[in-house]
């Protein structure tokens, strides 16, 4: 058995399902995560209405994938269930606990994170986050996100990935606490451009990787695929690691 052990992170923001030429078919954005072929997928914007066509997302995304587990985060009630961020693991999970980093006055918004124990060798917490739109609404989740209840946490005792939608298209205050903590990964080093977001035509940054040090990055891509681009507004991001044994 090698010394380090290889996974592959995911996240995407599937927006309810709905993509951009405005049909809500869950179904699309299953035959997209399958193109992924990850070990972990963090989803963001994701409807949980059990019984209800087209809005029971978690459960029909959840039934596609026999060799994955999952775990749901409620971030508010919607249309008589839950609405929130949902992650899949290929891996056994060994815990998950979901956040509210909800800024005062503003829209709900969660952290949801799983731990997966890769191989039997090395616990990773995964961190899948979806941040607000206001600029002191950040500001103020990112010091919730790196506080000693969440990402500092004395219990975290495996590396850490913190992946998802932090809705930060420029080099703010949350960005730069995150890079201060955490090694980030510039698209700029693998793609073209930075840009990743809308998938059509890309014009900001908005989904991000944050990973601890023990974790080595092997590589990293947009995924472009012509499901891809018409089944949300955001594109996956995919990227390559390797765990320390231990």
């Amino acid at each position: 058995m090698s010394s380090a052990s290889r996974i592959r992170v995911a996240t995407y923001n599937i927006h309810k399902c709905r993509g951009v030429d405005r049909r809500t078919k869950p179904e699309r954005i299953a035959e997209v995560i399958r193109e992924l072929d990850a070990d972990v997928i963090a989803l963001q914007e994701v409807v949980n209405v059990p019984g209800k066509a087209n809005l029971d997302q978690a459960q029909y995304i959840a039934h596609a994938f026999e060799n994955y587990s999952w775990r749901f985060g409620e971030t508010r009630p919607l249309h008589g269930g839950q609405y929130g961020n949902m992650t899949l693991s290929r891996f056994p999970v060994r815990f998950y606990r979901n956040y509210d980093v909800t800024s005062r006055g503003r829209e709900r918004r969660g952290c949801l994170r799983v731990d997966v124990d890769v191989a039997g060798r090395t616990l990773l917490h995964v961190f899948n986050v979806h941040l607000g739109t206001g600029f002191m609404e950040r500001r103020q989740q990112a010091r919730l996100l790196l506080s000693q209840d969440l990402l500092q946490h004395t219990a975290l005792t495996g590396p850490r990935v913190i992946v998802g939608d932090f809705n930060e298209w420029t080099r703010g205050l949350t960005s730069r606490m995150m890079t201060d903590n955490f090694e980030s990964i510039d698209p700029r080093m693998f793609l073209r451009h930075a840009r990743t977001y809308p998938g059509l035509i890309p014009f900001l940054h908005l989904d991000h990787f944050y990973f601890d040090k023990l974790l080595t990055l092997k590589d990293f891509k947009l995924h472009r695929s012509r499901k891809a681009l018409i089944a949300s507004d955001h594109l996956p991001l995919v990227a390559d690691f390797t765990l320390p044994s231990s």
